[in-house]
């Protein structure tokens, strides 16, 4: 099964349908399976006074910007017609329409577009009601678990296979959601762990700069990668800078193509492309001088050399103290 690709579109529309449609036309493009967006109404999502994260302060800073994250999502937010338009867009396109919902009510939007997939945020791991209303609302489910532990993943995973969710419809991404992720945490070991733990197919959300780790979640087998990306990282946004440029992001999908390509299979055997090499490249038991019929061969009459159409070194013992069957020039292939 080849690597399930979602391009991360998130917010970085701006909350501009033709940004969007511009985005969707760069994943198409890229060569991405899907393209996530997010699906939130404000009011329903935060408190007007909570403090933005970290990395919002830093790049709304660089923007001269001072919001809660109440104004700033309210800028980013898409109504349920913008959805629908987006929704259609990409079916016309050609790839796959994803969202994340932030909120029940947008649940059940998600819903009415007739999605078959939605993928539960990092941030709403803990969040009982919510994840009971997926699980009773979709047949499959990416659940990302940045800043959770084993437990916290245990007992989300639970909640939605007792609301109605097949675990093997499930996919598990193994995420830190710090903007950009630094490289020393990313731990890409721990979604092997949540692999063995729960016996669910696992990827990784990407938040690091660069496309490397994608690639080596992908060499440890992760099913599904996801990884943030604009059109522009500097356009104003709290998602741009950590986000990739449409280039970057089809040299994303070409190396984890090539890498899903280049696992193969787990037999060790010469590959078809390779097997016109092994007579040229493997070596006989060749005469190392003029050898007469009916004298012994011998380690100073013998050597070994190239081409390997001929004895096998391997019969090395077996072809000494044998008796030549016929006269032999230096550098003949020997036959038996």
């Amino acid at each position: 099964m080849s690597v399930f690709i979602i391009a991360e579109a998130g917010v970085n529309h701006n909350g501009d349908v033709e940004t969007a449609k511009k985005m969707i036309d760069a994943a198409v493009e890229a060569g991405a399976d899907a393209i996530k967006f997010q699906t939130f109404k404000t009011e329903k999502l935060v408190c007007k006074s909570a403090p933005q994260a970290e990395y919002q302060k830093k790049n709304n800073a660089a923007n001269g910007e001072e919001d809660t994250q109440f104004t700033l999502l309210k800028k980013l937010e898409i109504n349920q017609d913008t959805h629908r338009e987006l929704f259609d867009y990409c079916r016309q396109s050609g790839i796959v329409f994803i969202s994340t919902p932030f909120d029940l009510e947008s649940i059940d939007l998600l819903k009415s577009l007739g999605l078959e997939m939605i993928k539960v945020p990092s941030g709403e791991i803990t969040n009982y009601p919510y994840l009971k209303k997926v699980g009773q609302t979709f047949e499959k489910v990416v659940l990302s678990t940045g800043m959770a532990d084993l437990g916290e993943i245990e007992d989300a995973l639970d909640i939605l296979i007792d609301s109605g969710v097949d675990r093997q419809n499930i996919t598990v991404l193994h995420c830190n959601t710090e903007y950009p992720t630094p490289i020393q945490d990313v731990n890409l070991r721990a979604m092997l762990t949540i692999q063995s733990a729960f016996d669910v197919n696992v990827g990784y959300s990407d938040h690091t700069l660069g496309i490397e780790v994608s690639i080596a979640a992908t060499a440890l087998g992760a099913k599904v990668i996801e990884k943030h990306f604009t059109l522009d990282k500097n356009m104003e946004g709290p998602d741009h800078s950590a986000s990739l440029e449409p280039d970057e992001l089809m040299m994303l999908v070409r190396g984890i193509r090539n890498t899903s390509k280049s696992l193969g299979s787990p037999l060790k055997k010469p590959s078809l492309s390779e097997a016109k090499n092994k007579p040229v490249v493997r070596k006989s038991i060749i005469a190392s001088q003029s050898i007469r019929k009916g004298e012994v061969f011998t380690e100073e009459n013998l050597c070994v050399k190239r081409p390997g159409t001929g004895i096998s070194p391997m019969n090395w013992d077996s072809v000494i103290n044998q008796v030549a069957r016929r006269d032999y020039f230096e550098d003949e292939i020997i036959d038996l």
